[in-house]
């Protein structure tokens, strides 16, 4: 992204689920505008998409509250999602026979957002400009160059 455009970030970590799972609800929502991409998340049927549901309203609320940013300008800039903080793997024990315990390695989740305001686009200088500008459907090009020759 350029530096000249705002953005607003927001992080989540130490989320229970796989990264695996998580970033394929992150590609769906990747480029889209906040209010697209909530509206992906609402009505995804993965356990995935509430966390990351979670993540882009509070990027949206850190846009407003610290950058006083438009809600409805904002689309998704950049959505990550890697192995989370402090190493590979979160420790846990498991109980074993006698009083003793192992330990068991429990891969860790995390994901950040960024979400940026969509840069505005310049005003087209008149209707006949942009008609110039469209190309003719084939059928059209045909008609133009009998109308030509005959």
């Amino acid at each position: 992204m350029t530096g000249s455009a705002p953005q607003a970030v927001a992080h989540l970590r130490f989320v229970r689920t796989a990264p695996r799972k998580l970033r394929r609800v992150a590609d769906a929502i990747r480029g889209k505008s906040v209010r697209e991409a909530l509206v992906v998340l609402k009505f995804a049927e993965v356990y995935a998409a509430e966390p990351i549901e979670r993540l882009v309203r509070s990027a949206v609320a850190n846009a407003g509250n610290n950058h006083d940013m438009n809600a409805d300008d904002l689309y998704i800039a950049r959505i990550t999602v890697d192995g989370g903080p402090g190493g590979r793997f979160t420790k846990r024990l498991d109980p074993r026979a006698q009083g003793r315990a192992a330990f068991k390695r429990k891969r860790r989740a995390g994901a950040s957002v960024q979400a940026a305001a969509r840069p505005r686009r310049a005003a087209q200088a008149s209707p006949a400009d942009s008609k110039a500008r469209r190309k003719r459907s084939g059928r059209k090009r045909a008609e133009a160059a009998r109308g030509q020759k005959s």
